[in-house]
Formats: structure tokens, C-alpha cells, sequence
């Protein structure tokens, strides 16, 4: 007997017009992780926030590597108002940001999540986040992160069902 799909769409979203934020709300609980890919432009240079449960605390926090072909870095970021991903608008359609959520719908432990940033103008990005929460996520929302900047039209985002991890 064949194998289900592994990943299960669960809804997909083009930004129509340039805007400060869109989201995904009413995440069924019946996954064990989700798996958010999003294409993304913004009108400035700069980076967007996934929060989860539109919960804008500083309570996510980060560990990172990466790497442009001439140089590498590492780092550590506490107190963050989002889990953060990048968006160039000299390279919209090579700016992609995958975000693995485990174990979203557990309400006994902290969130983690795995992002990967590829950026065909800037490099390779990886990332280990934790939101501070032992909240199921219900909803997800990307915001723009820089005063005055736009998350731009043509972004697209699917949010994906993983029902055994």
C-alpha cells in the first residue's frame, strides 16, 4: 500500500497589493508539524516577522549560521518580536524562506522551529528558533519589519500539513 502525501496543503496566499501584513488563521490541530514556505519581496531592504498566534512579545529567540561564498558568521539573538526572514526586492523571485514548525499543537512545550533562507543576491541562511510559549499555534502572521516598508504584491506563502513527522 502506497504512502499518503507527506506534505498536505492546508492554504496558500498571493499578496494582490503591497501591504504590511497577511496572515493564515484557523490551523487545524490534526498535523504534527507544518512547513511554511514563503517567496517574498519588500519595498526596502530588509526582513518580515512569522509570529505565531499574532503574539508580538519578545519571547522567540534564535541561533543561526551563514554563509555567501567568501564568508561565514554565526550568531545568537534573544528577545525577538518574531522569528524573522528576509526579503530583497532586487531578488523577489529568488528569496525564499522555508520555516519547519514542530509539534505546533502541543500545549506542554516550547515551539521550535527550523528556517532556511536562500537568497540568490545575499547567501544561505540557517536558523533554529524557539517561541517561549507552550501555546498551540492556531494562526500564523507575516508582518513587515521595518517602519514604512511593505511586504510587496506577487509574495507568495503555502503553509503545508505534515501528518507524521
Amino acid at each position: 500500500m502506497a504512502a499518503g502525501s507527506t506534505y498536505t496543503p492546508i492554504a496558500t496566499y498571493t499578496v494582490p497589493s503591497n501591504t504590511a501584513s497577511f496572515s493564515f488563521t484557523s490551523i487545524p490541530a490534526t498535523y504534527t508539524d507544518l512547513v511554511l514556505v514563503i517567496q517574498v519581496a519588500e519595498t526596502a531592504n530588509g526582513y518580515f516577522y512569522i509570529r505565531y498566534n499574532n503574539d508580538a512579545t519578545t519571547i522567540y529567540s534564535r541561533t543561526n549560521i551563514s554563509g555567501n561564498g567568501t564568508s561565514a558568521a554565526s550568531g545568537r539573538s534573544t528577545s525577538q518580536p518574531g522569528i524573522s526572514g528576509s526579503g530583497n526586492p532586487a531578488f523577489p523571485s529568488a528569496t525564499i524562506n522555508t520555516f519547519n514548525i514542530m509539534n505546533y499543537a502541543n500545549t506542554t512545550t516550547y515551539k521550535t522551529a527550523l528556517q532556511r533562507q536562500n537568497n540568490a543576491g545575499g547567501g544561505l541562511e540557517a536558523d533554529v528558533w524557539l517561541w517561549r510559549s507552550t501555546a498551540a499555534i492556531s494562526s500564523i502572521y507575516v508582518v513587515s519589519g521595518l517602519g514604512g516598508a511593505d511586504i510587496e504584491t506577487g509574495t507568495n506563502a503555502t503553509l503545508y500539513g505534515i501528518a507524521a513527522a
